[in-house]
């Protein structure tokens, strides 16, 4: 079907994707589909809402597992391990620059005169990313309503595991009663395995460092923000790091681009330095890692079962209708005056009328006519 890309344009694409990343999941899952599907046609639109929906059944911060999804289905296992560590890597360095001035400081340098702008441009990507997915997604009536429910849901804060499972095994019962002939069950979904790692390296601290972390990518869904939670008790309460440095750790987490599960490289530095950072960074993806290559083999047999296909067409509409909710929210914070309108309608006049342009130019555009307007 389709060919391998090179591993050395899996790497750039990722590179530049950690970098120009800001605005959480929602938006970096836009920017991969503007830049495999629309821009390169490495995947199919549905091949890619595929994905997306088995992302979200599956623990961990879900833009990283989209972009080791990919590497994997264009570079095979190299290309795994390539794409997830280059999309990682710039949020990880920014972040360790972010730790290392907060602690020679005590504070976070001011940078929202630059982000002001961006927010707006990333909300008009995230909708030029929606159009195309949720015509692919909604399919039928049913899953029409499926998605209009799911998005209510999902606005009044019902968690998107029970939305998404909920809508899925609905859809596969009514799919079983209306074939019920259909037999070939034999795909199943491996929701745990991972490691422990060990080593006599590692201090007392970095150990319980790294089993922490890696619990928690382990077991933790949704988005990057419900990891605050967990660190509260994990970490706050166990007295490994003051409430203080957590609420700048959610602050550097936002500022930053790429994945929010960054911080804990910012958490891990506050707590024992360079070493602590590195290995809280590793504990903490490494699940995505193992989960994402259980997982990827099965997502066309999925496909080709009636029975999982209706459960999957699912899991995509209500994946696309939990990425418009967060971008309603998102809205609703960040497009609050005449200045920030102007941006979110000039960006996506931009990419409705250049549909291959990269999305850097849209991010880095949005973030100088958010300084030079609020200079005015």
């Amino acid at each position: 079907m389709e060919h391998n890309a090179p591993l050395n344009e899996i790497a750039r694409l990722f590179l530049k994707l950690g970098i120009i990343g800001f605005g959480g999941p929602a938006a970096h899952i836009a920017m991969m589909q503007h830049e495999v599907v629309t821009k390169r046609k490495w995947l199919s639109e549905q091949h890619f809402l595929d994905l997306m929906g088995a992302t979200n059944l599956i623990p961990g911060p879900n833009s990283t597992e989209m972009a080791i999804h990919i590497g994997r289905e264009k570079g095979g296992y190299k290309g795994l391990i390539l794409a997830g560590t280059c999309f990682i890597l710039p949020a990880v360095l920014v972040t360790g620059i972010f730790a290392y001035l907060y602690r020679q400081y005590g504070q976070v340098p001011e940078v929202q005169p630059f982000i002001y702008g961006i927010k707006p441009a990333i909300i008009a990507i995230i909708l030029a990313a929606i159009f195309p997915l949720a015509k692919k997604s909604l399919k039928s009536a049913g899953l029409i309503l499926t998605g209009l429910v799911a998005l209510i849901g999902s606005l009044y804060g019902i968690h998107e595991i029970y939305l998404m499972f909920g809508a899925g095994f609905l859809a596969s019962g009514a799919a079983y009663l209306d074939n019920r002939k259909q037999q070939n069950l034999n795909v199943f979904i491996p929701l745990a395995l991972f490691p422990v790692a060990n080593s006599a390296l590692l201090t007392e601290t970095n150990a319980r460092l790294f089993l922490i972390f890696l619990k928690i990518g382990a077991i933790l869904y949704g988005s990057g923000y419900a990891l605050f939670a967990f660190l509260d008790t994990e970490l706050v309460s166990a007295g490994l790091l003051t409430k203080q440095q957590l609420i700048d750790a959610i602050a550097v987490g936002q500022i930053t681009p790429g994945p929010v599960f960054s911080s804990v490289t910012f958490i891990g530095y506050q707590i024992n330095e360079w070493t602590a950072a590195i290995i809280s960074t590793i504990a903490i993806f490494l699940p995505s890692f193992i989960f994402v290559a259980l997982l990827n083999p099965i997502v066309k047999k999925m496909r080709d079962s009636k029975l999982f296909s209706a459960f999957l067409d699912a899991v995509n509409v209500v994946s696309v209708a939990i990425i418009t909710a967060v971008c309603i929210e998102m809205g609703k914070e960040t497009i609050t005056d005449w200045r920030t309108i102007l941006i979110a309608v000039i960006s996506m006049a931009v990419l409705l009328g250049y549909k291959k342009l990269n999305s850097a130019f849209v991010v880095l555009g949005g973030s100088l006519m958010g300084y030079l307007l609020t200079l005015m």
